[in-house]
């Protein structure tokens, strides 16, 4: 389950420092370059929203052997594209039909034993992180020796091998909801206003990730303007970022063990450090380095921390509440990623930066606003 969760989103992910090399190829700007990778994440949510909840209707082994049909189709035409527009459509596809790992996920939290369930996700979900950040390793290096069009054909066959193993090797769980699905839709809106705390943790992913997705999608620019430097070295930066996703998985076992708020405000105050560094480093290699660190650690323990709370809401409705989450996670993801490529055009890494400052802050802010509201509640009652 942890490999597969890995190599599966990173689909979402090696377009990212190949966006300069997309760009140049098919003579548009930056800007519209960066909107590939926007449009990536709006499909991850899309598929997210309309086909995810399903698991909770329908075996979940048999969705995924589908579902790897279509995202194999939609990897080979994205590798094809004869124009920008194409490969958006691609992209937007790429994306609904990755979702796999959202059904993996809350299938590790069913499986673990309560006491074990934040380490059970972080053991999965550090296959996962990872997975994002050497995904951009791996397409950065064959896009900048084979060019960027075999990154996808090579992403194409690691999905049938990983459609093989899946089919010889996971488990089936059998589904927990007996209703229609249009029942189903109707209990996730049911959730939304009767979960405060999957509210929040919703909000405080969202703006993360609109960090997370601001940087990583001008980052390819940045090294080339001011560097010279190509894909090849941006995918390298997935390996710092690595180390970051390794220390996030170890956070799981501390979600067990610590007040998952006072482990939320340290980490996003790591996000908002993180893009202060940003900030004073446009031409240095190693204030990079130390941000990427940061924003990754803060990122991803955000992220883990956020999904040992929502588990632990209600177990017969885990792949909804997680899809709740996650379509939320990555709309924030999308306009992160929109924003700093129109940012990019006017204001450059300076602008980038500070939109990076302005949406950590926030989240921090309602995050701390948030537990005094509760505490003051707790308080009168």
């Amino acid at each position: 389950m942890t490999v597969a969760t890995g190599l599966i989103v990173a689909n979402l992910y090696y377009n990212q420092p190949l966006l300069a090399d997309i760009a140049n190829t098919y003579h548009v700007s930056s800007g519209k370059a960066g909107q590939v990778s926007m449009i990536t994440q709006i499909g991850y949510a899309t598929g997210m929203l309309l086909i995810a909840p399903l698991a909770d209707m329908f075996r979940r082994k048999r969705m995924m052997i589908i579902d790897f049909a279509f995202m194999i189709a939609a990897l080979m035409v994205a590798g094809w594209a004869s124009n920008v527009y194409i490969l958006m459509i691609a992209s937007f596809f790429i994306g609904v039909f990755s979702l796999i790992p959202q059904l993996l996920v809350p299938m590790a939290a069913h499986l673990a034993k309560p006491s074990e369930r934040g380490k059970k996700i972080g053991v999965v979900m550090s296959g996962l992180l990872i997975g994002i950040l050497l995904s951009r390793t791996l397409s950065g290096f064959i896009g900048a020796h084979f060019g960027w069009r075999n990154v996808f054909y090579m992403a194409a066959g690691l999905m049938i091998i990983m459609w093989l193993l899946i089919f010889l090797f996971l488990p089936e769980v059998e589904p927990d909801h007996k209703g229609s699905y249009k029942d189903l839709v109707r209990s996730m809106i049911d959730l939304v206003r009767h979960e405060p705390k999957l509210r929040m943790a919703a909000l405080r992913g969202a703006l993360c990730f609109a960090c997370f997705s601001a940087f990583w999608t001008t980052l390819t620019f940045l090294l080339k303007q001011n560097f010279n430097l190509g894909s090849d070295v941006a995918g390298l930066f997935g390996l710092v970022g690595a180390f970051g996703a390794i220390a996030a998985g170890l956070m799981g076992r501390l979600t067990d063990k610590m007040d998952a708020y006072k482990l939320s405000t340290f980490t996003l105050l790591l996000i908002v450090i993180s893009f202060v560094v940003f900030l004073f480093s446009a031409r240095s290699i190693a204030g990079l380095i130390i941000g990427v660190i940061l924003l990754d650690l803060g990122v991803q323990a955000t992220h883990i921390s956020n999904q040992s709370i929502i588990f632990a809401l209600n177990a017969e409705a885990r792949n909804r509440i997680n899809t709740i989450y996650m379509v939320t996670y990555f709309i924030g993801g999308a306009i992160g990623a929109y924003i700093a490529s129109q940012v990019w055009s006017a204001y450059q890494w300076t602008g980038v930066s500070v939109i990076g400052i302005i949406l950590s802050s926030i989240a921090l802010i309602m995050h701390v606003f948030n537990r005094k509201k509760v505490q003051h509640k707790t308080t009168t009652v």
